[in-house]
């Protein structure tokens, strides 16, 4: 049985996916990464979830459908990249999964942006996901953290910020020097994203890994 190859980096860790499936897992994919796919001829499950957005170029729809247009592959895409790709090359094959797929399929998120975020050498996120701020802020308004307006104006903020760039404390620094009124808001939501952050793109990859977990033995 040949094993899952999976694109992954910040939206899930290594330690966490290794204990959900056995698979090889491989660095986020850049341009060129899925073109060097095609050599293999056994069936394959591929699962794309990260890929670069800054730090090179990611690989293509082009590149993309030309590994699902290959009989021995099965390509799916959730949470970032993959997530994106999916969208775009549905009708050709590609299976979406998650949350993030949706919102994008539905429209109602289309920028890259939304899951674009940098990450070091190790992978760990150094800014955050619009998606994501989204999901931790809509969970604060329901639990009463913040109001409707300070939803509104952090989501406004963040996303005039550009990605490389976006993480909670320069949000909130914003907010509270454009809108000190709030403060009072801001700094519990400061507390509250603190111990309770959230990740969809994280959750999206999880529950992916483990359906395919489920079926890998019948491919």
């Amino acid at each position: 049985m040949n094993l899952p190859i999976i694109f992954l980096g910040p939206s899930l860790s290594l330690e966490k996916a290794r204990k959900l499936i056995e698979a090889d897992f491989v660095p986020p994919a850049k341009k060129g990464d899925f073109i060097n796919l095609t050599m293999y001829s056994e069936k394959r499950i591929i699962i794309l979830i990260d890929g670069v957005f800054l730090q090179d170029y990611p690989p293509t729809p082009i590149e993309v459908f030309q590994v699902i247009q290959k009989p021995n592959f099965q390509v799916y895409g959730a949470s970032s990249l993959g997530a994106l790709r999916a969208v775009e090359l549905e009708k050709f094959g590609m299976k979406g999964y998650g949350q993030v797929f949706e919102l994008y399929k539905k429209n109602i998120i289309n920028a890259d942006d939304e899951v674009a975020v940098t990450f070091d050498n190790e992978y760990n996120l150094l800014s955050e996901a619009m998606i994501d701020i989204r999901y931790n802020l809509f969970h604060a308004l329901k639990k009463g953290i913040i109001d409707k307006d300070t939803k509104f104006i952090m989501t406004k903020i963040a996303k005039n910020i550009y990605f490389p760039f976006r993480n909670y404390d320069i949000i909130i620094n914003k907010s509270i020097n454009k809108y000190p009124h709030k403060e009072e808001y801001l700094k519990n939501f400061q507390e509250f994203i603190s111990k309770n952050r959230t990740s969809i793109k994280e959750l999206d990859a999880i529950n992916l890994l483990k359906k395919i977990a489920l079926i890998k033995g019948n491919y």
